[in-house]
């Protein structure tokens, strides 16, 4: 048989299979937990990838530049990254289905990984710049990842599916911070310098949920999203005697607008502040060991309590649990400002709040993007909106290592909670709107 027959026989086969799905809603809830374990399996070992970054990033350059004005380069570089990576993983999953999309995006972020520990080895600066760069992906397809438990979710369980593939982040990304002397001691051991241990971490990490995304996502969540949405248009376009060109494709695009909104001033909050906090904590004496505790309980905020925000979401609205949001995160900001900077006690619990205040506003807000996007367009606005996302935090983390060289890190929290207080009056728009 030729190489052209097989692929037909290949396609027709694939046809065929998602099919039987559009048909049987029995089928569709069986594939939608498929899909949740499969994203879950991916995302305890993409968690522990994204860690890396967030945990000894900034240390690195400054270890490497010999300053720490520039320290917040490593987090905008790998979010400018995760940008572009948003982008391209959104429009491949479009195109090819979730499998695909993600699978790419992780196994980017693992060559990226590797970069980074043969940039520190060598001390090439360049390299390094680039490499964290290319890093960026594994970071934009962990959280690209929550979408896809929600393609076959029913509307009322949107915000639980998305806060299931979230809340098992939390094993791998806690486990990531407090492995930093581990992972340093294995990095010394291997003739590398200490801090490239959590990279080699990262690197495995993302190349397994890349693995696993590529060899157990099938049939593909989204192909079988679209073709069942296909099949009700069909069907109504029978029912109504309208042409298919005609039918309202439920598009909503104030409520994109106003999911990414939140999600974006809620990033763009969380990133500042939190990649000077180690920074911080250094020049009040604390060691990396205390960093990784703090900076674990702060991800863990961020991932953990994801279960209980999505019955929330879904029981009393996106809205009401955006401006929780808001609040939240003022009061992180307050807190890590006025907090004398050697009580560990003080800072845990700031960064505690300020991962829940982005937890609030990214489950709230990805909520409100998926019920504003019929599936033909979804994962690609889906990739543009976390570019938006990826941009915001590429801007605070850039920012915030010169706000803090020229003023102070109680100067940089309080900006950020008070920057926080505008997802009121975004949210407020829309409920006028809405009204």
């Amino acid at each position: 048989m030729s190489n052209q027959a097989l692929q037909k026989e290949k396609a027709d086969s694939e046809i065929e299979s998602i099919k039987q799905y559009v048909e049987s809603p029995e089928k569709q809830r069986s594939l939608h937990r498929r899909t949740l374990f499969i994203v879950i399996a991916s995302q305890i070992f993409g968690g522990a990838g994204l860690a890396a970054g967030i945990t000894v990033g900034a240390l690195l350059a400054q270890d490497m530049l010999g300053t720490e004005s520039y320290a917040g380069i490593p987090t905008a570089l790998f979010t400018l990254g995760s940008a572009a990576s948003a982008m391209i993983v959104g429009r491949l999953s479009q195109s090819k289905g979730r499998r695909i999309g993600l699978a790419s995006g992780f196994l980017a972020g693992g060559i990226g990984a590797i970069g980074i520990i043969l940039a520190a080895i060598m001390n090439n600066i360049t390299l390094l710049f680039l490499c964290l760069f290319v890093y960026g992906a594994g970071t934009a397809t962990n959280l690209q990842a929550r979408y896809a438990g929600t393609d076959l979710a029913l509307p009322t369980e949107r915000a639980k599916a998305i806060s299931i593939a979230m809340v098992f982040t939390t094993f791998g990304a806690v486990a990531g911070p407090n492995l930093v002397e581990i992972t340093g001691r294995v990095a010394t051991a291997l003739g590398a310098p200490a801090l490239t241990g959590p990279f080699m971490l990262a690197a495995a990490a993302f190349l397994l949920a890349g693995a696993v995304l590529l060899a157990f996502l099938r049939p593909d969540p989204l192909i079988v999203a679209k073709a069942i949405a296909a099949a009700q248009r069909q069907k109504e376009s029978q029912l109504t005697a309208k042409p298919l060109s005609s039918l309202d494709e439920g598009i909503n695009k104030r409520g994109i607008i106003v999911g990414a909104s939140v999600m974006v001033l809620t990033q763009i909050v969380m990133v500042a502040i939190m990649t000077m906090t180690p920074i911080h904590m250094q020049h009040h004496g604390h060691g990396l060991g205390e960093v990784g505790v703090v900076i674990g309980i702060h991800v863990a905020a961020m991932f953990l309590p994801s279960l209980l925000t999505g019955v929330l979401v879904d029981k009393y609205g996106r809205l009401p649990m955006s401006y929780a949001s808001g609040v939240t995160l003022l009061l992180a900001g307050l807190l890590a400002a006025f907090a004398p900077g050697d009580s560990m006690i003080m800072l845990i619990v700031a960064l505690a709040l300020l991962g829940l205040g982005w937890n609030f506003g990214l489950i709230s807000g990805t909520a409100v993007i998926v019920d504003a996007t019929p599936p033909h367009i979804r994962a690609k606005t889906q990739g543009t909106v976390d570019v938006l996302i990826a941009l915001a935090g590429a801007a605070g983390g850039a920012l915030s290592g010169m706000v803090v060289a020229h003023s102070s890190f109680s100067m940089l929290s309080l900006a950020g909670g008070i920057l926080s207080l505008l997802l009121i009056p975004v949210v407020l728009w829309f409920k006028l709107k809405k009204n």
